[in-house]
């Protein structure tokens, strides 16, 4: 992922507050918030990492202690996912959709109306759009400052970090199998004497199921080799399963898409890219059921869900597409996760593929689909199409689902995808969210971290090493402060550096002007 454009942002501090869409308080929902024109896929990452999130290009990140509702950064080990009853439900009622063609009546399983990710951002991003109109040359900018100058002065003392990629550890789950149950004497006397066995010149006996599987799967792979988008393009080849197994996620999923079923399921990744013909071709289809989702489901006023919204909100991205030799065959960047069902999109899941994650930015469906619980659907898919990009990338391992709030009950379904774990805000470690859930129910902030004495390991300590761009020049702070007139910006670039760490501080570049 080498040789791409440097991450530029422009930070904008903390805001006075503004109407919070879970509680509806008025002004008591506060974040720290950056423009960014560009940045890199593992930036991001490290950003997320430590309780940032993306509102197009939009990157914000909530006072924890301050906000009405704390957004705590939450994540599913992907790998280690096993539906749960209620998924298995939602799995069901999709299959006999496809099987019969009837929806459901009413909303079902207690599953919030919401998309999975509800925007936790200011919707009115007018205060900070006007940042591209102040910089008018930044992308100029951009293309220039990999090869601009920089600063030799206090080079030996202030080293600018290289790129580095986290390596994340990740084992397979271990097989569940049943009790076996051992007879006694009484039940061995009753028992029938052992036959011959089966005819070994002849191939093993087979479930029709597994045959239709792999029938199906067959169908699958020839219409990728051809050139075509496949309807299950997400979903790895699903190998028989031990009787005394427990079906995998793949395996429900494959069973809920019956043969010979009068509904047909695509579900297609397309990049976000106003150059990728797929994502031209299907913009309009695509814009207008955003629309209609925004109306129906949120009440937004048509003006407030435009095709220009519409762009601003979920096809502006500041993430680089990246391709690396060990990365997804997707490569990195923002995506369209496109559901069409019968030639028409009904839903579309916008997601990140990050180096070891894919984050989930939004869901938006058609309003007469929602007793279909697509929400949920659409998470199980992402989970399924995780594990498969980790098959590729064995670092991409984790599903991240957003923010949780405890305090909001339509968010609290994310915490059955498990094992979860959640962000703790003070020291940005990872903490199973059973070991949360105890001490939200006292307070709706809490740091989870346990040990006393633990503080945020990646904090930056010395503020002259944060990397500006300044007139074109990347230069180290220690070096601006010299040359910038005026007062001192240093609190401010300080605040920046502590919000985003020391490896972001050290390779991102602040746009000062």
């Amino acid at each position: 992922m080498a040789g791409k454009s440097p991450t530029i942002v422009e930070y904008f501090g903390g805001d006075d507050g503004y109407r919070c869409g879970y509680c509806k308080n008025e002004k008591g929902n506060f974040s720290h918030g950056m423009w960014s024109h560009t940045m890199t896929v593992q930036d991001y990452q490290d950003l997320i990492d430590r309780g940032w999130r993306r509102s197009g290009k939009y990157v914000y990140k909530p006072r924890m202690k301050e906000t009405c509702c704390p957004q705590y950064t939450i994540r599913c080990h992907a790998l280690k996912f096993q539906p749960s009853k209620s998924h298995k439900k939602i799995l069901k009622k999709m299959s006999k959709f496809f099987s019969k063609g009837e929806l459901p009546k009413g909303q079902e399983d207690g599953e919030p109306m919401d998309s999975v990710l509800e925007e936790a951002g200011p919707r009115d991003l007018a205060k900070v759009c006007h940042s591209e109109t102040k910089c008018p040359a930044i992308t100029d900018i951009q293309k220039e400052v990999v090869e601009c100058p920089a600063v030799t002065d206090d080079q030996n003392e202030i080293p600018v970090a290289a790129t580095t990629t986290t390596t994340t550890t990740t084992t397979s789950e271990t097989p569940r199998t049943e009790p076996v149950s051992v007879p006694d004497e009484k039940t061995s006397a009753l028992m029938p004497k052992p036959g011959t066995g089966a005819d070994p010149n002849r191939p093993p006996c087979r479930k029709a199921k597994d045959l239709r599987k792999e029938r199906r799967l067959q169908k699958e792979q020839l219409r990728q080799q051809a050139g075509g988008v496949s309807s299950n393009a997400t979903l790895a080849p699903v190998a028989p399963n031990p009787a005394n197994q427990s079906k995998t996620l793949e395996e429900f999923i494959s069973e809920s898409l019956p043969d010979n079923s009068p509904h047909c399921l695509e579900v297609r990744l397309v990049p976000v890219s106003f150059e990728d013909p797929q994502f031209i071709a299907s913009f309009e289809q695509s814009a207008a059921l955003y629309a209609c989702y925004q109306m129906a489901v949120h009440g937004d006023d048509p003006s407030a869900c435009s095709d220009s919204e519409f762009r601003r909100f979920l096809c502006d991205s500041p993430l680089e597409a990246e391709h690396s030799p060990d990365g997804p065959e997707a490569g990195y960047g923002s995506f369209h996760h496109q559901y069409w069902l019968d030639g028409r999109i009904i839903a579309v899941g916008v997601i990140d593929i990050l180096p070891t994650c894919v984050s989930s930015v939004y869901l938006y469906y058609h309003p007469d689909f929602a007793s279909l619980s697509l929400g949920s659907y659409s998470a199980l898919r992402e989970i399924a199409f995780t594990r498969q990009l980790q098959k590729q990338s064995p670092k991409l391992s984790y599903y991240y689902l957003g923010f949780y709030i405890d305090s909001c009950p339509k968010m609290r379904y994310k915490r059955k995808y498990r094992p979860a774990d959640l962000l703790c805000p003070e020291t940005y470690v990872w903490v199973p969210v059973e070991q949360c859930l105890p001490q939200l129910e006292k307070t709706r902030y809490a740091r989870f971290n346990q040990d006393s004495d633990a503080d945020d390991a990646r904090v930056l300590k010395d503020v002259g090493r944060t990397l500006v761009l300044y007139r074109r020049t990347v230069m180290p702070y220690v070096v601006y402060s010299r040359k910038r007139k005026g007062p001192s910006d240093e609190p401010e670039v300080g605040q920046y550096a502590g919000l985003v760490g020391q490896v972001c501080a050290e390779r991102m570049l602040l746009y000062r002007t």
